[in-house]
């Protein structure tokens, strides 16, 4: 199912709202902050702000953006639903600088709307990938320019990223400091279950792997050894070729401090992706509910531009 910008939720606050409320709240309104769902009241007098609400218990006002990314912000509903419904199909991300002409608000607000925006995207399963035997790929790519961060040679400083990606699954990835062993397994020990089958690219790091998951195949890039069998790493070539292309063309530039954010955001949509029967629409309504229970206040995204 396609979604038009023409759509009344991006254009109308009533329907933005019933929109969210719809999404956050299927089960009808609740407390947020003693979780209270029947003794509840909708405050209508002409003083109240739309759809405000009172929980009779513990006596507090609330509305449907409070203790999530959208709470205590300012900038118009339609604006947030429109932001969500954009990073969530821009395939290779939609950078703040083309949100601010898009929705009519500052850069300012905008660079910290999509900050928001991924923090919702955030994932917070922790189950562990490649369970019942299903097979995981692990490789590390490089991006950016940075003094003080991993340097390459011919390619000078550069921040590390290391991914996860499940065949036919989803996608985990992580910023890190460098690309030894200590940096790699722990991850890998962490995020993959013990019963998968795990394939990299022949780095010394990834040695002690047989040790730890019932399977560990290799491909040697530097003898042009590709695909062997069912061994290969092509599926999370293909996630960072994605990711690149958002990094060094959308975005352009992200500091070390911005990272993980961005990251999230495009594990999200992979995660999410088409080829699981996820569209558009099911992605942007996935990215509004995890924006409940997440607060990301200014001063923790920080000052720099990214």
């Amino acid at each position: 199912m396609t979604v038009k910008l023409s759509d009344p939720i991006f254009t109308d606050e009533t329907k933005a709202r019933e929109h969210l409320e719809s999404l956050l709240w299927p089960q009808g309104p609740h407390c947020p902050r003693c979780g209270e769902v029947q003794n509840i009241r909708k405050l209508e007098g002409k003083a109240q702000r739309p759809s405000l609400y009172q929980c009779n218990p513990c006596h507090r006002s609330f509305s449907v953006t409070v203790n999530t990314v959208m709470e205590r912000s300012h900038i118009p509903l339609t604006a947030w639903v429109a932001a969500f419904h954009l990073y969530a199909a821009s395939k290779k991300g939609f950078s703040a600088h083309q949100l601010h002409r898009m929705l009519g608000i500052t850069y300012k607000s905008a660079w910290f709307l999509a900050h928001r925006v991924r923090e919702a995207m955030g994932d917070s399963d922790t189950s562990p990938m490649g369970s019942g035997g299903g097979t995981v790929e692990a490789d590390e790519t490089y991006i950016g320019r940075r003094k003080g961060t991993i340097y390459r040679p011919g390619h000078g400083h550069k921040m590390a990223v290391m991914s996860l990606v499940e065949r036919k699954g989803k996608s985990r990835s992580f910023p890190i400091p460098n690309e030894n062993s200590a940096t790699v397994v722990p991850i890998l020990k962490a995020n993959v279950s013990k019963t998968a089958t795990v394939m990299t690219d022949s780095a010394i790091a990834y040695g002690s792997l047989p040790l730890h998951f019932a399977r560990h195949d290799t491909v040697n890039h530097k003898k042009d050894e590709w695909v062997r069998g069912d061994a290969h790493t092509n599926t999370i070539e293909g996630f960072f070729s994605v990711f690149k292309r958002g990094m060094k063309g959308v975005y352009q530039h992200c500091s070390e401090g911005h990272l993980h954010r961005y990251l999230a955001e495009f594990d999200f949509r992979y995660s999410n992706r088409a080829a699981l029967g996820i569209d558009d629409l099911m992605r942007t309504m996935r990215a509004i509910k995890g924006a409940k229970g997440k607060r990301l206040m200014y001063r923790q995204a920080g000052t720099a531009r990214a």
